[in-house]
């Protein structure tokens, strides 16, 4: 029995569909594990167990869940490495923009100087044994926010693997994962479509067919700021402090893990184009299509044969 459910949480609408013998009873539990990670991985909740580091930042060391501490340490391990757009201590800065929120603003100079200064991944500290994580400098802030949705994406089919469900499809607000045969195609193909950058919301510039695999895209076209004649976007650049100049649109990633996907988005927006594809190619277990602002569209060989252009 097949059975679809919406959710509106972490800032975006969530769409679950799972065919099962109790599809009913396995959302509700989805629905209870979305709000369990909410409250363990968000940077803008305050009471959230993330929030608990930045709080105690160059106070003490605070050991957490295995979940938070595995996923601090991927995101370090990521934000250190070369070429890498990842920064998971970039919530000052994050915070100083707010791009995205009601409150948001275009920081001073001093304040983005400042920001920038306490963005330095290696001053997280980490203790795998005490599974602690310390903050060694006063004013540090986590943001998660560039790996968690994937995360959880792959904890929640985790589960429903585990439960035996016949599939399941997880779309957190465009970060998409799939599992099993598509009740709705006769082929039991997924079909996801690929946001064309120069449009609204819901108009795609293909289609991509998919089976137990995920889909991420980062784009420049989703969060903005509008400050008289000038807009500004969401995704920063760790040397300026500024949004990030890029003749990118967007960077779509494919791969079996989420969070693969969300990791290889950020390292690799921004980057020269040629460069991003190149380190795409020669990466084991992921493809990707990237469009530029002059919508020019590039994929890799792996997805040549499952993408469908619709323009």
């Amino acid at each position: 029995m097949q059975l679809s459910h919406s959710i509106q949480m972490m800032g975006t609408t969530i769409d679950i569909l799972i065919d099962s013998d109790t599809p009913k009873e396995h959302i509700a539990e989805v629905c209870r594990l979305l709000t369990l990670y909410k409250n363990r991985f968000s940077a803008n909740d305050a009471d959230s167990e993330l929030m608990v580091i930045n709080d105690n930042s160059s106070i003490a060391p605070v050991t957490v869940h295995p979940d938070l501490f595995d996923l601090i340490a991927i995101g370090k391990k990521h934000s250190l490495a070369t070429p890498s757009n990842l920064n998971i201590a970039i919530g000052p800065l994050v915070q100083s923009w707010r791009i995205g929120f009601d409150d948001a603003r275009v920081p001073s100079p001093q304040k983005i100087q400042k920001a920038l200064a306490l963005s330095k991944p290696e001053n997280i500290i980490l203790d795998a044994t005490k599974q602690s994580v310390f903050l060694s400098q006063k004013g540090m802030k986590i943001d998660l926010g560039a790996l968690a949705k994937g995360y959880i994406a792959d904890k929640i089919m985790d589960y429903l693997k585990s439960e035996k469900v016949t599939s399941a499809m997880i779309n957190l607000g465009g970060n998409v994962l799939v599992y099993g045969d598509n009740p709705r195609n006769d082929k039991g193909i997924w079909r996801i479509g690929i946001q064309n950058p120069q449009k609204t919301r819901g108009n795609h510039i293909g289609i991509l067919a998919l089976k137990n695999q995920s889909v991420v895209t980062s784009g420049i076209y989703e969060r903005r700021l509008k400050v008289g004649n000038k807009e500004y976007h969401h995704i920063f650049d760790q040397e300026t402090g500024y949004p990030i100049e890029t003749e990118m649109a967007s960077l779509t990633i494919v791969s079996d893990l989420s969070v693969d996907c969300e990791i290889w988005t950020t390292r690799l927006f921004g980057l020269p184009v040629m460069q991003a594809l190149a380190t795409i190619q020669a990466t084991p277990r992921i493809e990707g299509i990237l469009i530029t602002k002059d919508n020019r569209l590039a994929l890799t060989n792996g997805l040549r044969s499952h993408f469908q252009l619709l323009r």
